[in-house]
């Protein structure tokens, strides 16, 4: 479970389930990340349909404190991106969770 999908594995999972060259998967992963990033640093939010949503947020100069100190001091002004899960993804993920723990539920009892 402590697994990390990076971009590697990516461009594996599409050389293996596409067909195309490990180099072609690779450029062709990079490509969308590219047109995702375009986007958000155009300020436009990335909408991929049952999966999710990246919205881009611009949040205002705020005064914070540190903590250690207790001193203000100024937060400059920035845009951030979150996101947002679809309600398929989520559905899907929870449906995962539930097999995984059923199953962990059942060998328990078996014992």
């Amino acid at each position: 479970m402590d697994k990390t999908t990076t971009r590697s594995t990516l461009s594996e999972a599409v050389f293996k389930n596409v067909g195309l060259s490990r180099n072609e998967s690779s450029a062709l992963v990079d490509s969308v990340f590219n047109e995702i990033l375009k986007s958000l640093i155009g300020g436009d939010d990335v909408k991929i349909s049952s999966f999710g949503t990246f919205i881009v947020r611009n949040k205002k100069e705020r005064i914070g404190r540190n903590p250690k100190t207790g001193e203000e001091v100024p937060i400059t002004a920035r845009s951030v991106v979150t996101f947002r899960a679809s309600n398929v993804l989520k559905s899907r993920v929870n449906l995962k969770n539930k097999s995984q723990k059923s199953q962990s539920f059942e060998s328990v009892n078996e014992h």
